[in-house]
């Protein structure tokens, strides 16, 4: 599997053999000491920063050894990132229980949600329930993930770097396989303000 994945498992100090996987403490996030100004309020700083337009994924990896199904989060933190090599980015809470299942499996693929895909969406951000349970979808040509049916575009990945940033881990993949599906005139589906939109005329 992807060494970038196994030194960051190592790092953390969990497995990398199948087994329990604990998430990773909370980090401190204070950056100023106690006689500065206080932090940005973080409830300002997500009503800010929630006037940003997203669109919305699914990053989904196939059941690493000794697990018993696929893994899945919805992921709106995610960009292309270079051409040469061909990089693309997601952000991934260092909290979720999902990331070092993915991790583990060292490989991924992120489905770009459609309009009409917001039920499905809120299927994959729950924590704890069957994520995969009812929802169609086959096999990733180079990873093997899972690549949802309906999704407008999906990017298969092997696992680059991990870098950590604040309370996410910033995850690079390497493009293996891509592509979109022959949707007619499908628009995407996007975050904004706290709830799902679409694209208007």
């Amino acid at each position: 599997m992807a060494a970038a994945a196994v030194r960051y498992l190592r790092s953390a100090g969990a497995a990398t053999v199948a087994g329990p996987v604990e998430a990773l403490p909370r980090p401190d996030l204070r950056a100023v000491g106690d006689d500065e100004r206080a932090p940005v309020d973080q409830a300002e700083f997500r009503r800010v920063l929630g006037n940003f337009a997203t669109g919305v994924t699914v990053v989904t990896a196939p059941a690493a050894d000794g697990e018993d199904g696929p893994a899945g989060f919805a992921c709106q933190s995610f960009s292309s990132l270079s051409l040469d090599p061909p990089l693309v980015v997601f952000m991934a809470g260092r909290t979720s229980t999902t990331w070092p299942r993915i991790a583990r499996a060292g490989v991924f693929c992120v489905n770009v949600l459609g309009a009409h895909q917001g039920e499905l969406c809120r299927g994959f951000a729950v924590s704890g329930a069957d994520k995969f349970a009812g929802v169609a979808y086959d096999a990733a040509p180079a990873s093997g993930s899972p690549r949802l049916d309906g999704a407008l575009a999906w990017i298969d990945c092997t696992i680059h770097a991990v870098h950590t940033g604040g309370d996410h881990l910033i995850v690079v993949g390497r493009v293996e396989a891509l592509g979109t599906t022959d949707g007619n005139g499908a628009t995407p589906l996007l975050f904004h303000r706290g709830r799902f939109g679409r694209l208007s005329d």
